[in-house]
Parts: structure tokens; C-alpha cells; sequence
């Protein structure tokens, strides 16, 4: 069992790394402040898809305007990282603890609120079990090939061709 639950893990991780798992993906918003850069984002976002500065939240007048995501050479290649103004940038570094930082630095012309679509990791497979599966039914014969195919590595290497196909 332990070697199942170890070999799932291991092929919920290997699946989220193929594509952005879309079933998986949240809307968040971050109220930016004044003279602040750097957010924290939850440490289960894999990816930003998409992002966009919202004023005048709430009211008859509130507008969203799309920003565009810049990598982290060309954050680092930018002369006055503290530059003030409305964002139209930001970076995504994808550590651990991922943040998201602003450019230009949000200004007092707000007050704005940081919008995005984030995907999401997998929750892991629990050993305990009663838990149901963090995919869309569709996967259900994907995740049972491929967690096959794991599983006869260890224990009938001579399948492990057979099961690597019906994966």
C-alpha cells in the first residue's frame, strides 16, 4: 500500500507537470497598497494565467484593464525597479513560497486590486483513503493506466512495456 500511495503521488505530480490542469483553476484577488511590489500568493499555484488591474471596485465606474506577465530576466533587466504608477506589469517567481511582484509599483492614483486566474496543484493522495480523487471523472481510466504502469516497475517489470502503452 505504502508503495501505491507513494506511486500516485508520484503520477498526480507527473500529470501536473504535462499541462495546466484547467478543472483546477481559481480567480484571486490581491488589493494592492501603495508603495508595496511584492505580494504573496498561495504556495499550491503552479502557474498565473491570466491578470488584470480592477479601480473603482464595486462601483457604476469600475474598470479592468489587462496587464501582461514579464519574465524574470526582463524584471531583472529594468533600470528603476521602484518606479511609481499604475501596474501593467508583473512578475510571477515560482518559489516555494511563490510571490507576484508589481511594475510600476502601485501608486496613491488607486486604489487597485491585483486580479488572476491561478492553476492549482493536485492535492496528494491520501493513504488513510476516503478521500475522493483531486481529477475530473474523464482521467479516472487515465489515472488507473498510469498508476498500473508505476506499480509493474516494481512488482512485474516484464509488464511494465504492456502497461507503459496502455498508459
Amino acid at each position: 500500500m505504502v508503495n501505491a500511495y507513494n506511486e500516485m503521488n508520484y503520477l498526480l505530480v507527473e500529470l501536473g507537470n504535462l499541462q495546466p490542469n484547467l478543472w483546477k483553476v481559481q480567480q484571486n484577488p490581491i488589493s494592492l497598497a501603495t508603495g508595496v511590489a511584492l505580494y504573496t500568493i498561495p504556495d499550491n499555484t503552479v502557474m498565473i494565467l491570466d491578470g488584470w488591474i480592477t479601480t473603482q471596485s464595486g462601483t457604476t465606474s469600475q474598470n479592468d484593464r489587462f496587464i501582461t506577465p514579464m519574465s524574470r530576466s526582463e524584471y531583472a533587466s529594468l533600470a528603476n525597479k521602484n518606479t511609481p504608477g499604475p501596474p501593467t506589469q508583473y512578475w510571477f517567481d515560482r518559489l516555494v513560497a511563490p510571490t507576484i511582484t508589481m511594475y510600476p509599483v502601485p501608486d496613491n492614483s488607486g486604489p487597485f486590486i491585483f486580479n488572476y486566474f491561478s492553476c492549482l496543484r493536485m492535492q496528494d493522495a491520501n493513504l488513510a483513503g476516503g478521500e475522493t480523487m483531486d481529477i475530473q471523472y474523464l482521467f479516472i481510466d487515465c489515472i488507473v493506466a498510469g498508476l498500473a504502469h508505476r506499480l509493474s516497475r516494481i512488482y512485474a517489470p516484464t509488464l511494465e512495456a504492456q502497461r507503459e502503452k496502455d498508459y
